[in-house]
């Protein structure tokens, strides 16, 4: 019979009426490989989805498509997702990635992952030192990482899901997340699935096969017609047209259905004619539903077991496990087997290999679910123990363990635990703890219970810390509780009230432990829990009591131990925050440090070890704390703690960043870590760090309505954290309104702040400067009461005796100043802020200064200080800070400067058209404008400029001055 469409092979295959299937197929193929000839484009890739019905012939479709994608050279990973196998995580990533790695050992898959071989390996099967816990997001990050580099190195790669719809959890979330950058790599993704049969939380998937191109492709019924063709192909060409069309009307056109009528016609030498309608009509009734089993039944006892034994293993089913499951002898087996395939209830045997599967999932489902429920029950826990014999590993055997009667059985309870640890170590605490949940059930032994509470609650601490609540709590109270359990049930449930915003509560638990233990170290450990969470609580009663509390305890320690190092650490923060000496913070974090802290250690955490390394920026040795901060999110990258942690390693090392005036990378390092927390959750403490730093950064550059529309889309001013975050978001937030001229509001969150902040002792500007910028919001209106809270603020500042926060303090304080005081105070602001290494504030002090000695008629001074500002804010990347420059300039009269050719000649051509208009006193946007570019490229050519210029803070003066006397004649501006 000729063939219809492209390469199908015969009519059988059911590609009838799939042209415009086969033809998309066709495209995305032809624009994978980059196109032929002259009008070749770049190899696209992207995704394309293939949904319909049970039966509608989506698995036929999509061998098709490994067929024509093998002939156009492309490399093809597949997998089908399970029913018996949704609960099993990873089982399609290991599907799609166990044949890249299969052919290689140990050591070359440790060169293919790298430094994601302990994060990736247990999610993709390999074996893994028994180590860290990754987070999920770890793992889909490495995941993504794995399959990119594949589809690089093997170009072009056409990836295939077979019954997406029983895709694991764990697998389809990497999927949907993975899947849009397939649009910007060599790779096209196919997806089949049954669209009634998508899981509930199966939105996002739902969302992605929908929005690319426009919808999936939704594979109709055949028409009459077309069933008609297959009718012929097979019982031939003489089949009249009323057999024909019942056969059409009775399969509804559904391709599996029409195929199966059709060879059963064919088996029991039905002749196609109008007087065989009726035999016809219960051939058809025999592949629906029951009629599947009924024709299993006629097979005999052995077949029937052995059918059974299949549907129960699913993926896992092989000869000799289903043989085992079944109860049945090799001959018995073989001949039940035979009888299977004949009857096309099981597939073919493959020569090369030992597996077994029904021909469709319908005949799966159909003889899964009409198994017993009790023989079904203990056909699992048969399963179970063939699998674990067989070598398959503790998860294998958890899937039929979840599906046994409770029965108080110890080796059920360790092997479900044993699998929930495996789930952990891949990165799928949701299946470890349907694990956990299902152990507890059986139930343990009463000294075993109080461990499977706490397992059980640690594994829902990432995805339901109120259920980990619940499950420590209990813990708590189990009779056989050992003290050492205690101690990790203690913190452990004290991290997850401090994750659900119920700091209070994380207080008071580990202080009830401080008190009932009789273990000094436990006691000190707990207390030191204790000051931690009361330290981030923004309704903390008494934090001078706390604070002296410390103080006292920490006077006696000597840092032996984790314990006290820790409130060591909290003394120091503890001290820079109420604005103590910088020396007494920064002794008592040097001490806290001794060999280092970790930022993983899963029985501390990492608040610590980070309010630490920020102790010692706020004190003005950002390199130490850069330091800290690169170490930690080394740390937490390679252990594939990519969530919360890794989000506030960024954010906080761009916020260290910003105080060193490096604004540019401090935004795209605050971006990133945004970006994490989006992913985290919303309204959770690494989103507010972020977007408070954002708005800081975003503020200094000049870009006063990016900065609004954040708050606007965050609600960042309009909702207050319960935890304290830093900077201050009130004070950030009226910082912004400043920026907007809304001196009356910015008026009244800063006074909130300083009512919130001042009782708690929380005094140091270098933290929080509420009481300088009040005084920028009053000085209008109220110079007097500016001044005041000027001087307070500088007060404070000289006590903690760090020179930013002096500077800074200063020239606030001369800004709200009239008359020689102000000059003086900015000089002396200057002086300060050259001793510490705070860039921006010392460009923007220089400026003000500049302006000042520019209005009191002192040029030349001027001059000097406004093209160091200059100079400073453009290395800074602020912007406005140098357009504001500029125009200071151009109000003194100043000659614009044109660059020697000696100063130039190392430079590109496009640096020197920026260089010689920004020595002309033009704005950065109007350099951008006339170059037709953005201020951004203008940033970093004229930042390349300074550095191939030699132009270090101390080389700036000298350089200016040459350029001063080079001056032959003036430039034009603007030309």
């Amino acid at each position: 019979m000729p063939q219809t469409t492209g390469h199908l092979r015969g009519v059988s295959r059911m590609l009838l009426e799939r042209e415009s299937e086969l033809a998309a197929v066709n495209e995305r193929l032809i624009r994978l490989s980059g196109g032929s000839g002259a009008s070749a484009e770049p190899p696209a890739g992207g995704v394309l989805a293939f949904a319909g019905v049970a039966g509608a012939g989506k698995t036929t479709l999509l061998g098709e498509v490994r067929s024509r994608a093998a002939a156009q050279g492309c490399t093809v990973l597949r997998a089908r997702g399970g029913e018996q196998e949704q609960e099993s995580a990873f089982h399609v990533v290991r599907q799609l990635v166990q044949p890249v790695l299969a052919a290689e050992g140990e050591d070359e898959h440790r060169r293919i992952l790298g430094s994601w071989y302990d994060i990736v390996a247990p999610a993709v099967g390999l074996v893994a030192p028994d180590g860290g816990m990754p987070d999920p997001q770890g793992v889909r990050d490495g995941l993504d990482w794995l399959v990119t580099r594949f589809a690089v190195r093997h170009e072009p790669v056409v990836m295939i899901l077979d019954d997406a719809h029983w895709a694991d959890a764990e697998s389809l979330a990497w999927l949907t997340g993975f899947a849009p950058r397939a649009a910007e790599l060599p790779m096209l993704i196919v997806f089949g699935y049954r669209p009634e049969d998508l899981p509930s939380g199966a939105v996002a998937f739902r969302r992605l096969v929908e929005r690319d191109g426009s919808r999936p492709y939704e594979l109709a019924p055949l028409t009459a017609h077309a069933v008609a063709r297959v009718v012929r192909y097979r019982l031939g060409q003489e089949a009249e047209d009323p057999f024909c069309r019942e056969c059409w009307a009775v399969t509804g056109g559904n391709p599996f259905e029409v195929a199966e009528v059709v060879a059963r016609s064919y088996d029991n030498n039905v002749k196609p004619r109008l007087d065989n309608v009726p035999q016809l009509r219960e051939l058809a009734s025999a592949v629906k539903g029951s009629g599947h089993l009924e024709r299993l039944e006629r097979l005999g006892l052995s077949a029937v077991r052995l059918c059974w034994a299949v549907a129960v293993l699913g993926a896992e089913a092989t000869g000799r496990l289903a043989a085992h499951v079944a109860g049945l002898g090799e001959r018995e087996t073989t001949e039940a087997a035979a009888k299977l395939r004949e009857a096309r209830i099981l597939r073919p045997a493959y020569l090369e290999e030992d597996r077994i599967d029904f021909t469709h999932p319908l005949v799966a489902t159909a003889v899964y679910r009409a198994i017993p429920v009790a023989l079904r029950t203990a056909l699992h826990g048969q399963a179970a123990s063939a699998v674990v014999a067989a070598g398959m590993g503790p998860t294998a055997a958890a899937r039929h363990l979840l599906e046994v009667h409770p029965d108080g059985d110890p080796e059920v309870v360790e092997g479900l635990r044993e699998a929930a640890r495996a789930y952990m170590r891949a990165g799928a605490p949701e299946a470890a703890h349907r694990c956990l949940a299902r152990a507890l059930r059986e139930p343990p032994q009463a000294e075993e219970r109080p461990v499977v509470l706490f397992e059980l609650g640690c594994s829902a601490l990432l995805t339901s810390p109120a259920a980990t609540v619940n499950h420590l709590r209990a813990a708590l109270e189990e009779p056989a509780l050992d003290p050492a359990l205690r101690e990790l049930v203690s913190y452990r449930l004290a991290q997850a009230l401090g994750h659900t915003d119920r700091l209070g509560e994380a207080a008071r638990t580990v202080e009830a432990e401080a008190r009932r233990a009789g273990d000094p170290r436990t006691r000190l450990r707990m207390q030191a829990e204790q000051f931690m969470w009361n330290a981030f609580r923004a309704d903390e009663e008494d934090s001078p009591a706390r604070s002296r509390k410390l103080a006292r305890l920490a006077s006696h320690l000597t840092g032996r131990g984790t314990a006290e190092r820790y409130i060591l650490g909290l003394r120091g923060w503890d001290a820079m925050v109420r604005g103590e000496s910088a020396a007494v913070a920064l002794r008592y974090a040097e001490e806290a440090l001794g060999d280092g802290m970790s930022w993983t250690d899963e029985h501390w955490g990492f608040e610590v070890p980070v309010l630490v390394a920020l102790t010692f920026m706020y004190a003005d040795q950002p390199g130490r704390a850069e330091e800290l901060f690169t170490r930690g999110i080394a740390e937490c990258e390679r252990k594939g703690w990519r969530g919360a942690h890794l989000s506030f390693g960024f954010t906080l090392l761009g916020y260290i960043r910003y105080r060193r005036g490096r604004l540019s990378e401090a935004e795209d390092l605050v971006r990133g870590g945004l970006r994490i927390a989006d992913r985290v959750g919303s309204r959770i403490p690494a989103q507010w760090f972020a977007i408070g730093i954002l708005i800081e950064i975003l503020l200094a550059r000049g870009h006063h309505e990016q900065a609004w529309e954040l708050a606007q889309t965050y609600s960042y001013g309009q909702v207050t954290p319960n935890a304290v975050v830093y900077p201050d978001s009130r004070t950030v937030y009226a910082e912004l309104l400043l920026a907007r001229g809304l001196r009356a509001e910015a008026e009244e969150e800063l006074t909130a702040a300083g009512r919130r902040l001042d009782p708690r002792g929380m005094r140091n500007p270098a933290w929080c400067p509420w009481q300088l910028r009040l005084a920028e919001a009053v000085c209008p209106d109220a110079p007097e009461r500016a001044a005041g809270y000027a001087d307070e603020a500088l007060k404070r500042a000289r006590r903690f005796g760090a020179p930013s926060a002096v500077g800074q303090a200063l020239r606030t304080r001369a800004l709200v100043a009239t008359g020689a005081a102000r000059l003086e105070r900015l000089r002396e602001s200057v002086r300060w802020l050259e001793r510490s290494p705070a860039a921006y504030e010392l460009a923007a002090a220089l400026v003000c200064l500049g302006t000042e000695l520019r209005r009191t008629g002192l040029a030349q001074e001027a001059a000097d200080q406004l093209y160091r500002g200059l100079e400073g804010a453009v290395n800074c990347g602020a912007l406005a800070l140098a357009a504001t420059a500029r125009d200071e300039l151009a109000a003194a009269g100043l000659p614009p400067l044109q660059l020697r050719d000696d100063d130039t000649d190392t430079l590109t051509t496009a640096e020197r058209t920026v260089a010689e208009r920004s020595v002309a006193g033009q704005s950065t946007a109007r350099i951008a404008a006339g170059l037709g570019t953005g201020e951004e490229a203008v940033t970093r050519l004229l930042s390349g400029v300074y550095r191939k210029l030699g132009t270090d803070p101390a080389g700036l003066p000298r350089l200016l001055e040459r350029r001063l006397r080079a001056v032959s004649e003036p430039v034009v501006p603007g030309h």
